[in-house]
């Protein structure tokens, strides 16, 4: 169930007026239900019952510090892939004993804080990360718990971009080097063997592949067994789509029942990883529209948000569906347009060939927008960053305020005439003298 709905001719989301809250901290903005992710996040952890099993949040989806606090109050745990969303983590209350390490390029300090704060494993992603992460417990004198991602080499019918489970992805451990990297493990001391782990992609809306994907890990888990390695966790990744527009996914129920299914008598604990499925529905961009242009029979909608406040029509061709948040003026009528943002790009564009009844000044609203929005935002053309609120029934509450120029250049310094204050080459090469 979506919270956005119309009363008296204005959309809502949950119980507050999005053009209310549009007026009081401006446009572009980002604005999430609480109630939405948290009926989410209960829906997906209910689906499967009493099998032993953790949900956890891929931190990536949106790591705004109110939103993992949330899900932290929830049981959640998180699914992190550096060591800045480690830190969030950290700061929003999320117990580091409920944290798997994800991603291909761990770093020596990441690898060095998590290990320190005791994160509940690292999926590891090649023989060069279990090498590294080994070397570095062992200097620590701490035990590395370790889960290998295995690459099941499956077809998630995806966008290539968000396909992760293919040979020619960067992602996992091919499945034929997997059994001697898990036998490598099993035997260090400096290393625990806890789980395996897969994940073939986001935005999947059939059931096939996780099943195809769940069978192929199943035989790898059958065939440590007989080695003598037994593994205590499955990790499925993430990956279950949500509707941006005429997209079917299946109902986490029927997810379930699926994993479920293949799964026998098995108690391994299953741990999950879902991102766009418990926040992209909570979220919806505001923007409102600057100019009218008509150009040669075409006409586009001019708004203030733009690529860099979402990233994904331009990124992904994505579609999102956009509406009016208001009601039209009187005597507007829908006519098909661009909405497109001040960007000096010609990929800068939020939605093509839409029909709406908008003229100058009118507040429209971008749906799903709260998974890869605002985490995916940057500061191209100079531009601030969005301001984030959060929702609850009938109270808003600003959880990100909208950034400033001063903000921005925080971090740079004018050189004046001369780099008289820099280092020498002879330095930058570690020469002190």
């Amino acid at each position: 169930m979506s919270p956005i709905t119309r009363h008296n001719g204005e959309l809502h989301i949950e119980e507050v007026a999005l053009a209310a809250l549009a007026e009081r901290h401006g446009t572009p903005l980002y604005v999430y239900s609480a109630d939405s992710i948290t009926r989410r996040y209960r829906a997906f952890t209910d689906a499967f019952g009493g099998h032993p099993h953790r949900v956890c949040y891929a931190v990536k989806a949106n790591s705004n510090l109110a939103i993992l606090e949330l899900l932290a109050r929830l049981g959640a745990g998180f699914d992190i892939v550096s060591g800045g969303e480690l830190e969030r983590v950290l700061r929003a209350g999320g117990d580091p004993a409920s944290v798997v390490f994800s991603g291909v390029g761990k770093t020596v300090a990441e690898m060095e804080a998590a290990l320190t704060v005791g994160v509940a494993c690292f999926n590891v992603e090649s023989k060069a990360e279990l090498d590294r992460l080994e070397a570095v417990a062992r200097r620590l004198g701490r035990i590395a718990p370790v889960s290998l991602r295995v690459n099941p080499d499956v077809d998630a019918a995806t966008h290539p971009y968000i396909s992760t489970g293919l040979k020619e992805n960067k992602f996992g451990i091919p499945v034929a080097d997997a059994p001697e990297l898990y036998r490598r493990a099993a035997v260090s001391d400096w290393l625990d063997v806890r789980g395996i782990d897969c994940h073939i992609g986001s935005q999947l809306t059939r059931l096939a592949p996780f099943v195809d994907a769940l069978d192929r890990i199943l035989a790898i888990v059958d065939a440590l067994e007989t080695d003598g390695i037994t593994l205590a966790h499955i990790d499925l990744g993430g990956g279950l789509g949500v509707r941006y527009g005429d997209e079917e996914p299946p109902s986490v129920a029927a997810y379930a029942d699926a994993i479920l299914s293949r799964l026998g008598n098995r108690r391994e604990t299953l741990l999950f990883e879902p991102g766009r499925w418990l926040v992209a529905e909570a979220g919806v961009f505001l923007t409102r529209v600057e100019y009218v242009k008509e150009n040669e029979g075409r006409r586009f909608l001019i708004v203030d948000g733009a690529m860099n406040d979402l990233l994904r029509p331009a990124l992904y061709n994505s579609w999102h569906r956009i509406e009016l948040v208001g009601t039209p003026a009187a005597g507007q009528q829908a006519e098909e347009a661009d909405v497109v943002g001040p960007v000096c790009e010609s990929s800068d564009f939020l939605g093509k060939a839409r029909r709406l009844a908008a003229q100058a000044g009118d507040l429209l609203a971008v749906h799903t927008a709260g998974a890869y929005g605002f985490g995916m935002a940057s500061n191209y053309n100079s531009r601030n960053r969005a301001a984030e609120v959060l929702v609850q029934g009938d109270r808003a509450l600003l959880v990100r305020r909208r950034e400033t120029l001063d903000d921005q250049l925080a971090l740079e310094q004018l050189v004046g005439e001369g780099l008289g204050g820099g280092i020498t080459a002879r330095q930058a090469n570690g020469d002190s003298r």
